[in-house]
């Protein structure tokens, strides 16, 4: 890191890294950074109190420490937490997966990891430490003997993906989708899917590319990258499909979804003559894919299809990405708030309205960073969930009074709220018996305080 210590054992072993002194728990090496709101400086004491054993800063403080505290001195504390990345890369994972998209990143990484882990010491990217704060925080925290590690690779803006990828150099890169995020940053979908192109600068130079054979841009980006660097690309599809004279690496047959009306879907995978028949309790067919995303990577590792059988039986939905809460009298919450755009909102009322229920409804917040077509994003959204039969139809935030506007040319009844407070009660007079309720939004409008406040209710 180009430091120098300043007090405490150079023999010292820390087990994670830390850029917020509130999520210590102890072990960890706690990282100074100074940002745009706060500066980490003011908080080494802190993290010293609650259990790490140094610090990486820029300048002393006064502050008292303890006197085994160890302290790294360093030009910059951000180029110092790449720096030991970059480093401990250099053993630890032996091999890692990239996974990036504009949609199911988090699902397909949760699947894949528990796939690897049949047949290897597997870890994960947490939560959605997936940029370029959070992957090395994911990296520096991961056991030494991890033999592979599956990582979410995220982006808001031009230059971020290709910074992580670097810091990662995965062996594996796995493509999901390109779809209207961003926007505000990017002005159209081909520039989203040139930021997602970015993943390549990282790839190993034998390294092996999964992508979505269903998804133009990603084909687009793929055959380019290929044609210059000569990689392996291994297709999935849910349609059966590849470029030109190619074949997906797997395929999916007697489709189920949902299971006699039940959340989650029943299918066969078949590779070449090697077959096994998969239970995924995940709500939709978009769930579908980001299996047969994680399948194919999984495969090609050397994992068996009825490995990958065995892992995605004890899958479940992360909170708020998908879940489905049970709120008594049949009344039931698919909580999918934790964010939002305009291809997973359309995948989460599709998913929602083929599970049969007396009354489909929905609580739909606005969709943030779409930039100027953004009134017309939720006008079409608006109409599509009155289409699918969701009513009422009720949008939070300001950019909503668009999503409602939409679902109210459709005939179907409508209410429009400026926070999730206000919506959460109403859903509380609104909910009745045998109710199938999808509750999605960005995750700026923190729908999930509607769940909360039905789930204690019921």
């Amino acid at each position: 890191m180009k430091g120098q210590l300043i007090s405490g054992s150079p023999d010292r072993v820390f087990s994670g890294a830390a850029l917020d002194s509130r999520v210590v728990s102890g072990g960890e090496l706690f990282f100074a950074l100074e940002g745009e709101q706060s500066d980490g400086h003011r908080f080494v004491a802190d993290a010293a109190s609650r259990g790490a054993v140094g610090a990486v800063v820029e300048r002393l403080s006064e502050a008292a420490l303890p006197d085994d505290f160890g302290l790294i001195r360093v030009p910059s504390t951000l180029e110092a937490l790449y720096a030991l990345t970059r480093h401990v890369r250099q053993a630890v994972p032996r091999q890692l997966v990239g996974v990036t998209g504009s949609a199911g990143k988090t699902t397909t990484k949760t699947l894949l990891a528990a796939m690897l882990a049949e047949e290897f010491s597997t870890a994960s990217s947490q939560g959605n430490l997936n940029n370029l704060f959070g992957f090395p925080l994911s990296l520096l925290s991961i056991p030494d003997d991890s033999q592979w590690m599956v990582a979410e690779m995220g982006m808001s803006e031009p230059g971020e993906l290709a910074g992580v990828s670097r810091l990662g150099r995965p062996d594996v890169v796995v493509l999901t989708n390109v779809a209207p995020a961003h926007l505000a940053a990017f002005g159209e979908v081909r520039a989203i899917a040139e930021a997602k192109a970015e993943i390549f600068e990282g790839l190993a130079e034998q390294g092996t590319v999964v992508a979505n054979a269903d998804d133009p841009e990603i084909v687009r980006i793929t055959l380019r990258h290929r044609s210059r660097s000569g990689c392996r690309v291994a297709w999935w599809s849910a349609k059966g499909q590849a470029p030109g004279e190619e074949q997906p690496q797997l395929l999916v047959r007697s489709l189920e979804c949902p299971v006699a009306g039940e959340p989650g879907s029943r299918f066969e995978l078949w590779a070449g003559a090697e077959s096994a028949e998969l239970r995924l309790d995940l709500l939709g067919l978009h769930n579908v894919e980001n299996c047969l995303a994680a399948a194919t990577a999984a495969h090609l590792c050397g994992v068996s299809l009825e490995a990958i059988a065995r892992a995605v039986e004890q899958v479940q939905a992360a909170p708020m990405r998908g879940v489905m809460v049970d709120l008594g009298v049949g009344a039931r919450v698919y909580d999918d708030s934790y964010n939002s755009n305009p291809e997973a909102v359309a995948r989460a009322l599709t998913a929602a309205a083929d599970i049969p229920a007396g009354r489909h409804w929905a609580i739909l917040g606005e969709m943030l960073e779409l930039g100027e077509g953004a009134e017309t994003f939720h006008l079409e959204v608006g109409r599509r969930a009155a289409s699918l039969g969701f009513d009422p139809v009720v949008g939070v935030g300001e950019l909503a009074r668009a999503l409602v506007v939409g679902a109210g040319e459709k005939g179907v009844r409508t209410h429009w709220f400026a926070t999730a407070a206000e919506a959460a009660d109403a859903a509380e007079d609104e909910v009745r018996a045998e109710d199938l309720l999808l509750v999605k939004g960005s995750r700026g409008v923190g729908l999930e305080v509607v769940v909360e406040r039905l789930r204690k209710d019921g």
